[in-house]
């Protein structure tokens, strides 16, 4: 059985200690890094699959790194930081973080989380290839996780992002409630006030929107969720 390895991102000592130590006792290989030069570092050197970082880092912080590291479709990404706004939840959010926690936090709901993240890494990697699918002159491709515009524009998704369109597609003209939406990106039910959903479809929509009269693809039905109204080719 594969053993996870765990990247924790914190500059402050004693947080990474007790980071490592829990990670340690659920039986995970965790290496640790102060700073963007030493994450890189340890990223080179290890076959990470979860980074749990500090936004507050010196150097560059966690938001500017989060962007490389959201590239990787394998690697999983969680915010654990002393930063609660909600301006820097939803940045995080759209970078392509997979979560956000706010110290002082629970170490068992961390644990949870991180075993939820890494849970669907693990079946990404086993699960059939992904297929192609076309929509107003649109192609989504989940073998790359990528989308290409009309107009021949390529554009690498989150794994988030990928997951609730795919979902929404495969379900074209149904309501989709913010709960599925949100079991299929994270693993977790909804939470009280979680921007999570609302945020990703944000995002799809710029992508959307970014093609000079492109028709309304994904519906705000109130107070029930979203719907797909593109048309598949």
């Amino acid at each position: 059985m594969e053993t996870y390895q765990i990247l924790v991102v914190e500059d402050e000592d004693v947080t990474r200690f007790n980071l490592r130590n829990l990670f340690e006792a659920e039986g995970y290989q965790v290496f640790e890094a102060t700073d963007g030069d030493t994450m890189e570092s340890e990223l080179e050197k290890n076959n990470i699959n979860l980074v749990i970082m500090d936004i507050n880092l010196p150097g560059k912080n966690g938001l500017l790194l989060a962007r490389e590291l959201t590239k990787n479709k394998d690697l999983g990404l969680i915010f654990l930081t002393g930063r609660d706004s909600d301006i820097d939840k939803i940045l995080g959010l759209e970078i392509g973080a997979d979560d956000y926690l706010t110290k002082p936090f629970n170490p068992r709901e961390l644990t949870i989380r991180a075993r939820n993240i890494l849970s669907r890494i693990g079946q990404n990697k086993t699960e059939a290839p992904q297929s192609i699918i076309t929509f107003n002159q649109w192609t989504l491709d989940g073998n790359s996780r990528q989308m290409t515009s009309p107009t021949g524009e390529v554009i690498a998704i989150p794994r988030g992002e990928y997951r609730a369109l795919n979902l929404l597609i495969q379900n074209a003209g149904k309501i989709i409630s913010r709960q599925e939406l949100i079991k299929e990106m994270t693993g977790r039910d909804l939470r009280s006030n979680d921007r999570t959903v609302d945020v990703t479809i944000r995002r799809l929509r710029k992508h959307f929107e970014s093609v000079e009269n492109s028709p309304e693809l994904i519906n705000t039905i109130h107070g029930e969720g979203y719907r797909f109204v593109g048309t598949l080719d």
